[in-house]
């Protein structure tokens, strides 16, 4: 197996082929295997790593990250409507009352949104980076509600701002961002 820090580009092509097999089986045949839950932290930071490049190179406003953005914030805020996506508090994701709520929300996107209920890395505080401290694991559903609602309310563009005035700069320079 490739080394964790490489990422799924480290991985050779046979071991890239055992990966894509290994994921293609249902989660019952494995336990807790070790090797499937590096797999699948390395795909879920590689997903993080493409969207985080994205909200730099893109204005977030315009972008869409699913066929059904516009059902997924329409639900979510319907359900969520106070929730302070910004700076998120793991209590208002991770705690049985909030798990009580998540719940439907999430379920009405089976069959709806592909792989709705995928793990997948998201940014507690919207204006800085994937970092250990920063990220909490939540299902692709809940990823796509949030950082819809982060994106249309504005609360990456902070993101995309530092991005481009770290481009300006670089250009003024001579340099490279």
């Amino acid at each position: 197996m490739a080394a964790a820090g490489g990422g799924l580009g480290a991985l050779g092509a046979s071991e890239a082929v055992a990966a894509a097999q290994a994921l293609s089986l249902p989660a019952e045949a494995y336990g807790n295997d070790p090797n499937i839950e590096m797999i699948w932290a390395m795909k879920a930071y590689q997903h993080a790593e493409v969207y985080f490049n994205l909200i730099s190179s893109v204005d977030p406003k315009f972008l869409k990250l699913t066929k059904v953005d516009d059902q997924i914030y329409a639900e979510f805020r319907k359900s969520f409507g106070d929730l302070k996506i910004d700076v998120l508090d793991p209590e208002e994701l991770k705690s049985e009352p909030a798990k009580a709520k998540w719940r439907p929300f999430c379920m009405q996107f089976d069959g709806v949104v592909e792989d709705f209920n995928y793990g997948t890395l998201l940014r507690l505080d919207c204006s800085k980076d994937y970092t250990e401290e920063n990220t909490i694991f939540v299902t692709r559903i809940q990823f796509f509600a949030i950082e819809t609602a982060r994106n249309r309310e504005g609360y990456n563009n902070a993101v995309y701002s530092r991005a481009m005035d770290t481009q300006s700069a670089a250009a003024e320079t001579g340099g490279s961002a």
